[in-house]
């Protein structure tokens, strides 16, 4: 019975002995992680502000794969965006963007970071006389900041983006509309002019089109009065 007391004693010890080195080993294994996080999170942003935003953008990406359960990881995802967005490249930039907003919902820079999408459609508008998808996608990403965060500063710098938006449709619809105007097709002329002032009324183009609309229907009525 004494030999069984001793034997539970002995692997008592040895249980807790081993305990304590399993915890003193893992204590010890997150301190190089610790230091790793900073060293990518300091080598980031020093990156960043010299505008190196390649080197930025790789110290962000490994912060994020190598250390996903870090607390700096929410902050190296926006900086990946940011990166992104600086180097030009938008559609990247728009992607890393969403993935950020659709995992912080509820995260602070959530309006940055709608603005930020907005401001990648934005940089992509084109003349008057080329594709307006950008324009349109620009106009709705900030239509949609304004509608939900009102209050956010980022939803006044959006007022001024929204009125070029809408000056660049406008201006389309109207060499558009002058384009057929030229060619003779009056009635499809008159129907982008018309939609000039309808959908555009107060971007400068206003009074342009009304006299536009006028020369159509002059042309038109003879068309339209022939037996």
């Amino acid at each position: 019975m004494l030999k069984q007391i001793r034997l539970a004693m002995m692997l008592t010890s040895m249980v807790a002995a081993v305990s304590l080195v399993a915890g003193c080993s893992l204590f010890r294994s997150t301190e190089p992680e610790v230091e790793a996080v900073e060293i990518l999170l300091q080598r980031g942003a020093q990156a960043y502000e010299k505008g190196e935003y390649k080197v930025a953008l790789e110290a962000f990406t490994q912060l994020k794969d190598w250390y996903p359960f870090s607390k700096h990881v929410t902050e190296a995802e926006l900086k990946i965006g940011d990166s992104y967005y600086h180097l030009e490249q938008y559609e990247d930039a728009i992607s890393a963007y969403e993935e950020f907003a659709e995992l912080h919902p509820g995260n602070e820079a959530r309006p940055y970071v709608i603005y930020q999408i907005g401001r990648c459609y934005f940089d992509q508008i084109a003349t008057i006389d080329r594709d307006q998808s950008s324009t349109r996608k620009a106009l709705e990403t900030f239509r949609q900041l304004r509608l939900q965060y009102p209050d956010s500063i980022y939803a006044e710098r959006a007022d001024d983006h929204i009125n070029r938006c809408l000056k660049n449709l406008a201006g389309n619809e109207f060499y558009i509309a002058r384009f057929y105007y030229k060619s003779k097709h009056y009635q499809a002329a008159l129907k982008r002019f018309q939609a000039v002032v309808t959908a555009y009324p107060d971007v400068g183009f206003h009074r342009e089109a009304m006299q536009y609309i006028t020369k159509c229907e002059a042309r038109l009525v003879p068309l339209s009065s022939t037996p």
